[in-house]
């Protein structure tokens, strides 16, 4: 990547201490070279130039001169020009210079102007130019239908329309309608860099319309930076938006072969009242059951009861197609101890670890990843590569490195918890009553844990689950037996909330002292614990794992998107709720990153 440093205006900064000195021109070296140089000494200061240095410099005398005063590029740079061939542009007197160093004795350079202006302008105008792609969707769209009049529906989508075609004329683009609520637009890449200078300003003015319902609309966009192939672009785009819906919608994705920067993503995801996508889910996920030899169950490293309880779901669907399934576990945490003890003593459930389950993995086996879609994250990504085929179930907003090419997933950001979406699928698998009830308590479990007691991401689709979940025999105090925990941990939430910082701006923050097998439980419940207390808009706590793995889990009121900060650290989440790990950063210094991120913006 090229650097372009500009200091217009700079070079007669430092003057000479002698006013006399400065009438006398600098003495200048005569060499083969057709271009300006001049020489820097160990201290940055320039010893003589040659005849050609007035091309990029006006004044007269520059001898003893700061180089960096004169140009903003460090002694630092140079060795970085001369040993690593780093690129590095200076702006001057309208002209476009690259900036050569060759080392000379006792730590001097020899610094060349070559006049790039030309080359630069070219390529400026081959990036500003690029084919960028657009795809346009608006989010919540079949649900207006349902809840307003024809007039209402009419205005809006008028509106909607309008804001779109005056956007696409600022972008110089061409707009294409392919649907009622989806849209495709080309343009130049030099509109994009205005439209992420105005943090694409289209996702408020459409979030702004009054709808008539209980709800906003909002847009989805998904942008392709062009290449010269515009398969490629189309491609792009098309991830790009898979991204940005898969997200929970009302954000603008940015992708181009090696990046993806997202912008937006203020609103929390809406449920969905109609349930046809679980009820073909449900079809689709017992063709692949009935279809494998072999089937393993598989949720993230560290299970917490959401992935631990859907995962006993999605192995009470295998066995009512007659097939024996596998769930993969390879630690249990302190927190999971109790139910899997539970699980363990029915010897209904075939546990194995990850070693164990590659071990016997064949050709046509079947892999359901459940709470996650990241393939990091898995207990065993090595079982990914040789599964004949994988499902996907999550509820986490969709992050880049999505699991690839999974033969079915069902992602939807907007559910409380993946034992939720489990929990509709087994209502269409066909049978009214199904599952024992260790399974049902489990599930209730991991919809409890996610919803914060069904305080927060709760929805009517959520308590209709749970409803399921308590006719097929779940007890709600043997629910809240599987929370409790030992005297220890008790005393270090306790003391982890004492010590709990509080600034101005509504965060809270805390560090949970030592290490501890069960850091990723009592991280969430102290953030949870911070966030009653009145005037705290997001908590955030961390600590360290058995394994020094620094933890730390984030939540909010909605004020602060908390999955954005997330994310900057390597994890995700959702609006109000994320989490990220860090093997480099300690507790304190990954709060300090997020200081750096939330407190900067109030």
């Amino acid at each position: 990547m090229t650097e372009i440093i500009s200091r217009s205006g700079s070079e007669g900064t430092e003057k000479m201490d002698n006013p006399d000195k400065q009438l006398n021109r600098l003495p200048r070296k005569n060499s083969d070279s057709p271009f300006p140089n001049c020489k820097v000494d160990s201290n940055g200061k320039i010893e003589f130039a040659n005849e050609f240095i007035d091309q990029v410099f006006l004044y007269d005398d520059l001898e003893d001169m700061d180089f960096f005063g004169l140009t903003g590029i460090k002694m630092e740079t140079l060795e970085e020009i001369s040993n690593m061939g780093k690129r590095v542009t200076l702006e001057r007197n309208g002209r476009i210079f690259r900036i050569l160093a060759n080392p000379e004795c006792k730590g001097s350079f020899v610094v060349t102007f070559e006049d790039v202006t030309d080359y630069e302008n070219l390529r400026r105008k081959y990036i500003d130019n690029r084919s960028c792609m657009a795809r346009i969707s608006i989010d919540n769209y079949e649900e207006l239908l349902a809840r307003v009049t024809i007039e209402q529906r009419n205005r809006v989508i008028s509106d909607i329309n309008t804001l779109i075609t005056e956007w696409s004329k600022d972008m110089k683009s061409s707009l294409n309608k392919l649907k009622e609520d989806e849209f495709i637009l080309f343009f130049p890449y030099h509109k994009l860099e205005k439209a992420i200078e105005n943090k694409f300003e289209i996702l408020d003015k459409v979030r702004a319309v009054e709808t008539g319902a209980d709800f906003p609309l909002s847009l989805s966009i998904g942008i392709g930076i062009g290449s010269d192939d515009m398969q490629d672009t189309e491609n792009l785009a098309n991830s790009a938006i898979d991204l940005a819906l898969g997200r929970g919608g009302d954000q603008a994705v940015v992708k181009t072969g090696d990046k993806t920067t997202y912008y937006g993503g203020k609103t929390q995801a809406r449920e969905k009242s109609n349930k046809g996508k679980s009820r073909i889910i449900a079809h689709a996920l017992k063709v692949l059951i009935s279809q494998s030899d072999q089937i393993f169950i598989m949720g993230h490293r560290n299970a917490d009861m959401d992935a631990f309880g859907s995962s006993l779901g999605v192995f009470r669907l295998c066995k009512l197609e007659n097939k024996n399934a596998t769930i993969v576990v390879s630690a249990v945490n302190k927190s999971l101890r109790d139910i899997y003890r539970s699980a363990e003593e029915t010897e209904t459930y075939t546990f194995k670890t990850g070693e164990k389950a590659l071990e016997q993995i064949g050709g046509n086996a079947l892999v359901i990843v459940v709470d996650t879609h990241r393939a990091s994250y898995v207990d065993c990504p090595e079982l990914l590569d040789k599964a004949k085929n994988i499902v996907v179930i999550d509820h986490h907003r969709r992050a880049e490195d999505f699991i690839n090419n999974p033969t079915l997933h069902y992602l939807e950001s907007y559910a409380s918890s993946t034992a939720e979406l489990v929990t509709e699928i087994l209502q269409y698998s066909g049978e009214k009553k199904l599952l024992v009830k260790l399974e049902a308590e489990a599930l209730l479990a991991g919809m409890t844990i996610d919803t914060n007691r069904f305080a927060v991401k709760t929805g009517v689709r959520t308590f209709e689950a749970a409803a399921y979940l308590r006719r097929s025999g779940a007890d709600t105090t043997e629910v809240k037996r599987f929370f409790q925990t030992d005297l220890e941990s008790f005393k270090i939430k306790s003391q982890c909330i004492n010590d709990a910082v509080f600034f101005e701006e509504g965060i809270a923050m805390s560090i949970c002292k030592g290490q501890d097998e069960d850091v990723q439980v009592i991280n969430s419940t102290v953030a949870d614990e911070l966030l009653t207390i009145k005037g705290i808009k997001a908590s955030f706590v961390a600590g360290r794992n058995k394994q020094g793995t620094t933890v730390i889990s984030a939540r909010s009121l909605g004020d602060v998107n908390v999955q954005l900060i997330m994310e900057n650290l390597g994890g995700g989440g959702h609006l109000t709720t994320a989490g990220a790990q860090s093997e480099d950063l300690s507790p304190e210094e990954i709060l300090e990153k997020v200081k750096e991120q939330v407190l900067g913006k109030f």
